[in-house]
């Protein structure tokens, strides 16, 4: 099932180095809205490294004495990072949050606020990321690939950490089928999670060989499109599910090689085609380095940014 992610970009692979570690991808949240700083929810702002989201819980959890139940947080991020998120919890379990710094979790900032925070309760994500090793013969090919992302904008493939090493597509496909059983409720709605997100890049593959054979610089619509916007700009895809709309026409014929009738879970549709935004990099010639920070909105992936410049897969 697995297909190579494929771009716009018509350069050859370029051979910099990208690595996630706490010096060279750096990510932080942007809240979805101002915190009111009153209310019976205690939000803290955390900057930590190389922890994952759900680490990050289980310790708030066992160091507050909360159920993990009661932790809000608006979206996961990276292990091999620096990163900083919002994450909420009861106000009566809030006195004594300042036990939760040590060398890799401090809390920057909190604040009160009436409700608890939810998936997607973010605008989107800020990243600063380094590449290392540029060749000088490659380098107006980044600077050219970086300048086609700032005026057409890219496809938003779900990037290799989306599957992770436990996310194997037919034993995937087994667990949707009820072919296997599985106990722990986070691993499985993961692998449902991840069979959804192969036949969505699967799809957005197909689109996107389909626009650059119109030789298009971005995705082309076709007939029977569903579009995330007023004004038809941003077509979007399916993540195969029970109540959720399904194109047609033409684009339905070629979206329903990419559905699962026997997924029971919820679907929904993900945008095909993302803006990043406040490009900016500066390049070291001494040390052959280049710092490119962007701002992408959510549930988008900075590794296919970093991708698309590269003009390859960086992960499975």
């Amino acid at each position: 099932m697995k297909k190579e992610r494929i771009y716009f970009n018509t350069h050859k692979p370029l051979s910099f180095e990208f690595q996630q570690n706490k010096y060279d991808f750096i990510v932080e949240e942007i809240p979805l809205y101002k915190f009111l700083n009153k209310g019976n929810f205690f939000i803290m702002k955390i900057k930590k490294v190389y922890l994952s989201t759900w680490e990050l819980i289980e310790i708030i959890g066992k160091k507050l004495n909360i159920d993990e139940n009661q932790i809000g947080y608006a979206g996961l991020k990276d292990k091999n990072a620096t990163t900083t998120q919002y994450i909420s919890i009861p106000l009566n379990k809030s006195r004594e949050f300042e036990i939760l710094n040590d060398k890799n979790i401090k809390v920057l900032e909190t604040f009160k606020h009436d409700k608890k925070l939810k998936i997607g309760d973010l605008a989107g994500n800020k990243f600063v990321i380094k590449l290392k090793n540029i060749k000088d013969e490659e380098l107006h090919l980044i600077y050219r690939s970086i300048s086609h992302l700032q005026k057409h904008g890219m496809a938003n493939y779900f990037g290799y950490q989306r599957f992770g090493k436990d996310a194997d597509f037919n034993y995937a496909k087994k667990i949707v089928y009820g072919e296997e059983t599985i106990n722990d409720r986070k691993l499985k709605n993961f692998l449902v999670s991840a069979y959804q997100s192969y036949f969505f890049n699967s799809w957005l593959i197909n689109r996107v060989e389909i626009s650059k054979q119109a030789d298009s610089k971005k995705l082309i619509a076709l007939e029977g499109d569903i579009f995330q916007d007023k004004e038809r700009k941003i077509i979007t895809g399916l993540m195969p599910g029970r109540k959720v709309p399904r194109a047609k026409g033409q684009a339905g014929e070629l979206e329903a090689k990419y559905d699962d009738p026997f997924i029971h879970d919820k679907g929904f549709r993900r945008d095909a085609w993302v803006y990043p935004k406040d490009i900016q990099n500066r390049y070291n010639s001494k040390e052959n380095t280049m710092q490119i920070s962007f701002t992408l909105p959510k549930s988008s992936y900075a590794t296919v940014f970093i991708e698309n410049i590269a003009n390859k897969n960086l992960g499975y």
